[in-house]
C-alpha cells in the first residue's frame, strides 16, 4: 500500500505538471498586444492602459503594458522589445509628436501595426490610428465654463503643461481662442507646473501672494488644478475660480464639493477600448474600416453632471 500511494502522488504531480505546461504553451500561443503609455502612476495614463488591456484580454490576447516616462528612447527600447517578442499590434500613447515617428515607422516596417491614442504623431501613413481626444474643443469649453463663473472682466492666472508636450500647447491655444475674446479679461501671470500637483502648489502659492486680484485660475491638466485648490484652500482664500482638464476621478471628487468649478473629460477609456477593436479588426481583415486620424469629443463636467462620470468615461 504505501508504494501504491506514492506511485499515485507521483502520478498525481506529473498530471499536474503536465496540466500547467499545457496551460502555459496556451498562453503563450495566443497573439501578444504590447500596451505602451507613459505612466503607471498618472491615473490618466493607467486607465488608459488598464481600459486596453481589459478589452485585448477579453478578445483573447495576451497583453503587456509598459510606462515609457515620457523618454523617447526608453519608448525606442519598448518598440523594439515588441518586435523582439513578434507582438501583433502595439497600442501607443507616445513620448512626443516628432520623436516618436521613428520608432512607429520601425514597427509597422518590421509587420506590426501602430494604434495611437491620446498624443498623435506629426506623420500620416504609418500608424494604422490616431484616436485622440478633441483637446482644443475641450478646452473651449472649460474656457466658456471659466466665463461665465468669474465673468468677463478681471485678472486671472494659467497653469500650463509640459512645454514639449503638445497636448498642452492645444489646450492653451483652445482655452485663448475663448478668453482673449473677453476684451475685460485679461491673464495676469502665467506658469509652467509641468502637470505636477506639487509644482502646482507652489506656482499657484507664488502667484497669489504676487497678485492679490486673481479672480480665477485655468490649468491645463487636473493634476494641477488641483494643486491650485489646494493653495488656494491653504491660504484661505474664497471665491478663486478654478478649471481642470482631464476628468480625472479626484478632480470630479473636488467638483463635487465646489473647490473646482469644472474639468474637461478626455475619454481615455473610451479611447483606448477603440484602439484595441480597431487592431483587432486591422488583425482579422487587413484594414480597421476607419479613418487614420480619428478625433473624440471631451465632456464638461460641472457640478450639475459629475454624478454621470466615472474614471474618465461617462457611465450613465
Amino acid at each position: 500500500m504505501p508504494g501504491t500511494r506514492r506511485s499515485l502522488a507521483i502520478w498525481t504531480a506529473a498530471l499536474l505538471l503536465l496540466t500547467i505546461a499545457a496551460c502555459h504553451s496556451g498562453e503563450m500561443s495566443r497573439p501578444l498586444i504590447v500596451i505602451l503609455i507613459p505612466s503607471q502612476d498618472n491615473p490618466f495614463f493607467k486607465s488608459e492602459g488598464d481600459a486596453a488591456a481589459a478589452r485585448a484580454r477579453s478578445l483573447g490576447y495576451r497583453v503587456r503594458v509598459d510606462a515609457h516616462n515620457d523618454d523617447a528612447y526608453r519608448q525606442d527600447n519598448l518598440i523594439d522589445a515588441a518586435i523582439a517578442s513578434n507582438a501583433a499590434a502595439i497600442i501607443l500613447d507616445n513620448a512626443g509628436a516628432d520623436s516618436s515617428i521613428a520608432a512607429v515607422r520601425r514597427a509597422t516596417r518590421a509587420g506590426i501595426p501602430c494604434f495611437l491614442i491620446d498624443r498623435e504623431i506629426a506623420a500620416d501613413g504609418i500608424a494604422k490610428a490616431q484616436i485622440i481626444a478633441d483637446n482644443y474643443q475641450g478646452a473651449r469649453i472649460a474656457a466658456e465654463e471659466f466665463v461665465r463663473a468669474i465673468g468677463p472682466k478681471g485678472g486671472y492666472a494659467e497653469l500650463l503643461g509640459r512645454e514639449s508636450d503638445t497636448n498642452a500647447q492645444v489646450r492653451t491655444q483652445g482655452f485663448h481662442s475663448i478668453l482673449d475674446a473677453q476684451p475685460d479679461l485679461r491673464r495676469v501671470v502665467a506658469q509652467s507646473a509641468n502637470w505636477s500637483q506639487s509644482e502646482a502648489f507652489e506656482k499657484t502659492e507664488t502667484m497669489l501672494q504676487a497678485h492679490a486680484d486673481i479672480r480665477g485660475i485655468i490649468a491645463g491638466n487636473d493634476t494641477m488644478a488641483l494643486g491650485a485648490a489646494a493653495a488656494v484652500k491653504t491660504a484661505g482664500l474664497k471665491d478663486i475660480v478654478i478649471i481642470g482638464f482631464d476628468g480625472s476621478p479626484d478632480a470630479i471628487a473636488a467638483i463635487r464639493t465646489g473647490s473646482i468649478r469644472a474639468t474637461a473629460l478626455q475619454p481615455a477609456v473610451l479611447i483606448a477600448r477603440l484602439a484595441v477593436d480597431e487592431a483587432h479588426q486591422f488583425l482579422h481583415a487587413g484594414n480597421t474600416g476607419k479613418p487614420e486620424r480619428q478625433v473624440i469629443a471631451c465632456d464638461l463636467v460641472t457640478q450639475q453632471n459629475a454624478a454621470d462620470y466615472g474614471e474618465f468615461e461617462k457611465v450613465r
